[in-house]
This record gives C-alpha cells, structure tokens and sequence, in this order.
C-alpha cells in the first residue's frame, strides 16, 4: 500500500466520469497519487443509481470491496456519486452493505477530499460529509494525461423536471447552471493540451440558461475558439425540440459541432408519458422529428424508451413500437 495513494472507480453517465476527473486533479493538486486497486489508500467509488441493474453491480462490489478490505485498517473506502442520496434514507442502505466504509461524501465536497483523507488518517470514521453549498464544477480545469483525445465538461447540475421514475433528480437536486465564463475557459483549457472533441455534459443541457445565456449562446461561444476540434451536446429533453426547434437545428448544423442528438422520448403512448410526468404529447413531437430529419439528413439519432412501465398495457406497448418504427432512431436505449 502506498501512502497519500489513491483509486478511483466510475460507474454511470458522462457526468460521473466529469465528477471523477475533478476528483482525480483535485486530488493530484493535493499531492495525492493515482494508483491501483490494490496499492491504494484510498479507494473512491463514485457510483451511479440510474437503473437498477447499475445499482445491483454497484451494492455487490461495495460487498466484495468489504469482504477484501475490512480488516486491514491502513485501507479507506470512500463512498461518492448519487446512489447514496436517492432517497432519504438510502445512506443506511450503504452502511449495512459495506459497514467498513470511511466516508460517503456529497456531491459538491470534492474540493473539500483532501481534508476528508486528512480527518480519516486521524481516526475518524464511518461519517457522512455533505453541505448544501453549490458549487460550479466548470470552474475545475481538468489536465489530462499525454495522447488523450476527448474531454468532458459539465455545463450544469440538476434539473427542473419531476418525472416519477427517475431518483437521480434527488440526489442531484434542483437546476444549477455554470457560468458560461467558466465553461468556456475550462473548454479552452482542455483544448490547449491537444484534445480533439468536447462532450458537454449534464442531467438536460436543454435546460441550461444563465443570466439570459441558452445552449445555442454558449455553443456558439464555444465553437467561435480558434482551435481544430469537434463538440458534442449531452442528453436534451424533448421540450427543446418542440419550443426551439429552429435553434437546435443551427447549433447542430454548424460545422465543429456532432451531427448527434440524444432526446429520449420514454414511451410512444401519451397516457403513460402523463403518468411519468413527462410534459409532452407524442402529437407535439410527429412534426419536430420530420423536420429536424428534413434539415439534418446526417443527423445519429438516440432516444430512449421505457418498457414495462407501472400501468401500462399491450395497446401503450404497441404505441410505443409504432413510434419507434416511424422514427428509426439510429440509437435505442431500452429500460424496463
């Protein structure tokens, strides 16, 4: 075991691996060191609660981590991501599966680790750190290893929906947009160290506005730098499409930007969207599609649907496969 070493494991969405890369050089900044499962002193696991099957891999390897672990004293398990907050009480959930952890930190604690890592070396244990500060995490410039190619940078944290099946929306808390100023330095940061495309990355960029900045403002800004690169625009809720059409199309239509969109529509039936508290009609998106297939004729298209979904029958699965028969994504993701 190395001393002031540490290991990071990621599960889940680009923003957990943008949380990890903060991690990663905050911790590097502190004069901890990266290293391996087995020479760490400290092991982070940053996990995700998504979908189930992610949560079940993710409470067995907090089970395996214990068993391997819980009686070498020198060895510290840090619990971080969203599945410790998805519920009120999913915390005491963690503690009776891995018992032996150090620590379960918040969301926005990353830049308060290296004092976690101290309080633990001095004997503290088993404690939950977690503030309701908000913190920008555009404003963590990331530095990336020689040869890496692609860079992540979150634009915002949260959201403003409250559809019935999603838990992430507990853990990550209300809408929580980063200053443009922010992203755009972070973007020219990583760009300046030869990365060659930039995801932007959060729970809807749709969403994003800040002091009347909206995502086709700040793509615009951040295509405008004078570096050779592609950029490609995160999940977008399907209210964009059908309130701003027209500016999704030119944010994809320009030329460093991914011919890529990810809108996931959840179910082809509207008495199901209804009862997710999805606030769209089916009708409302028909015309959308065509026309934003009209004018991108290029365009990689990912939506997702949910099948199985509490209350639904065989005529809203139907509706559901008729939908997905007319719109031909090129990328299906499907829950159940």
């Amino acid at each position: 075991m190395d001393e002031n070493s540490f290991y990071i494991e990621t599960y889940g969405c680009t923003s957990n691996k943008a949380d990890s890369y903060i991690i990663l050089n905050v911790l590097e900044k502190a004069n901890f060191n990266l290293t391996t499962l087995e020479n760490a002193q400290f092991i982070i696991i940053n996990t995700c609660a998504v979908k189930e099957q992610t949560e079940n891999k993710i409470k067995s390897r907090l089970i395996d981590l214990h068993k391997k672990f819980y009686r070498v004293a020198s060895v510290y398990i840090i619990i971080a991501g969203c599945l410790p907050f998805i519920t009120p009480t999913y915390i005491n959930t963690i503690k009776k599966i891995i018992p032996s952890f150090s620590a379960i930190i918040g969301l926005d604690n990353f830049t308060d680790l290296p004092e976690i890592f101290r309080q633990i070396k001095l004997g503290k244990k088993s404690f939950v750190f977690k503030s309701e500060k908000l913190v920008d995490k555009a404003k963590f410039s990331i530095d990336h290893p020689p040869g890496k190619i692609t860079g992540i940078v979150p634009i915002s944290e949260g959201c403003l929906g409250s559809c019935t099946y999603c838990c992430v929306k507990n853990a990550r808390g209300k809408l929580n947009c980063y200053d443009p100023k922010s992203i755009i330095e972070n973007v020219r940061h990583q760009l300046k160290q030869g990365i060659k495309q930039i995801y932007l990355t959060s729970q809807d960029c749709s969403s994003y506005k800040y002091n009347g900045i909206s995502l086709p403002n700040l793509a615009n800004r951040i295509v405008s730098l004078d570096y050779e690169f592609f950029l490609r625009i995160g999940m977008i809720n399907p209210s964009l499409l059908i309130n701003n059409t027209d500016g999704l199309i030119s944010i994809i239509k320009k030329k460093k930007i991914y011919q890529f969109l990810h809108i996931p529509i959840q179910s082809g039936s509207n008495k199901i969207l209804e009862t997710m508290e999805r606030r769209y009609l089916i009708s409302d998106l028909i015309e959308k599609f065509e026309l934003i297939r009209n004018q991108l004729p290029d365009l990689t298209l990912s939506t997702d649907i949910i099948c199985g979904f509490p209350g639904e029958t065989e005529y809203d699965f139907l509706r559901s496969i008729n939908f997905i028969k007319w719109l031909k994504p090129e990328i299906l993701n499907i829950s159940k």
